[in-house]
Formats: structure tokens, C-alpha cells, sequence
């Protein structure tokens, strides 16, 4: 419950603090999922500073106890995932991991990190694009026994039609368009693409 001194955390909060650390990016880009935009998010530059990334995820911890639901771990898929992942853990009161690629480029659980039949998790993301990685990290845990609670995340950039078969928790809709590659107007009109991720580009191909 916010106290009568304590401003709520609104999208409009997020939004303004994306824009005043430069995190919130127009121009040509391809992402993660290979599909390129007019719209990117570099939430590295907000989760830099601890004081705002704390707010953000109390403000994803309270609505996630809001639902209903209590996790036993938070999973972050790296890297997006894994700073966010790790403040929602700590303002949840459960341990956080994180998932990541192996040299094969498959998602996997490394670093000693187990997750044990019948756990609830939620995964937290930075920003759910597609939904697609999402789905992906669900499948791998689920392969272990677990059950998936919820997505938990700073960004959806999906409008809401991710296709999902858990709650998609998320501090701000963003609206941008993405394209194909082949299809791009923005390849067409020949302004250069970039790749802010830190997906490697074997990852594209």
C-alpha cells in the first residue's frame, strides 16, 4: 500500500526516467528476435543506477503479490533479465538466478543453478519483445518441473499479444513498429541498421 507521502510508480514514472537516461531510442534497429524496429529500449542504461531499478521492481513485486502469487525463485534470462531479475528477487524475498545460452546457442541453466519439481517461478525480463525468448526460458523450466507463474517486466513492446500461457506483468507498453527484414521500409529507404543488443550475431543466423 503507498503511503500518502510516497509517490505511486506510474508508467508515466518509467517512461520519463527511460527518456532522461537515454534509454529510450528511435531510429533503425535490429533485435533480439532478428526483426528490425523503429523503437529500442537499452534498459542497461536505467538499470546502471540501483535507485531507480529499486522502485521499478517493488512497483513489479506489488503487483505480482497484488494477483496473488508467491514465487520461489526469480529467473532472469541473461542478460537482459539479470539485473532486473536479480532486484525483483531481493524485493520478492527469494532467490534469483538466471538462464543462458550455451555455446550451441540454448537456453540452459549453468553456474550450479538447480531448480527443483513443483517450484514456482516468475521470469523477469527487461523487455518482452516478442515473447518468443520468454516462451523459451518457460519451456526449459517447465522441462525441469516447474511451474511458471508469471512474466514480470519493465517493457512490452508486444501490445499485449505476446503469445503467452502465463500473466504478463509489465510497467509500460511501448508502441513501435517492427518489420521484417526483408520487408523493412527502413532498409529500403536505406538508413542504416544497428544492433544494440548484446545477442551475438551467430545468434541471427
Amino acid at each position: 500500500m503507498t503511503s500518502p507521502h510516497t509517490t505511486p510508480f506510474t508508467s508515466e514514472t518509467l517512461e520519463q526516467q527511460l527518456l532522461q537516461e537515454d534509454a529510450l531510442l528511435r531510429g533503425h534497429f535490429r533485435l533480439s528476435s532478428g526483426l528490425h524496429s523503429d523503437t529500442y529500449v537499452q534498459c542497461a542504461r536505467f538499470l546502471r543506477r540501483p535507485d531507480l531499478a529499486a522502485p521499478a521492481a517493488a512497483e513489479l513485486a506489488r503487483r505480482i503479490r497484488e494477483a496473488g502469487l508467491q514465487p520461489d525463485v526469480v529467473v532472469g534470462p541473461a542478460m537482459g533479465g539479470v539485473v532486473i531479475g536479480y532486484e525483483l528477487a531481493r524485493q520478492l524475498g527469494v532467490p534469483g538466478i538466471f538462464t543462458e545460452r550455451d555455446d550451441a546457442g540454448q537456453m540452459t541453466l549453468r553456474r550450479g543453478f538447480t531448480i527443483e519439481p513443483g517450484q514456482k517461478i516468475i521470469i523477469a525480463e527487461d523487455v518482452v519483445t516478442t515473447g518468443k525468448s520468454t516462451n523459451e526460458v518457460a519451456r526449459v523450466l517447465e522441462g525441469l518441473g516447474a511451474k511458471v507463474l508469471a512474466v514480470a517486466s519493465l517493457i512490452d513492446r508486444t501490445g499485449g499479444q505476446a503469445s503467452l500461457s502465463f500473466p504478463n506483468f509489465a510497467l509500460l507498453p511501448v508502441t513501435a513498429a517492427t518489420y521484417a527484414p526483408d520487408t523493412c521500409p527502413l532498409c529500403q529507404a536505406g538508413i542504416p541498421v544497428v544492433k544494440p543488443g548484446s545477442r551475438p550475431e551467430k545468434a541471427f543466423s
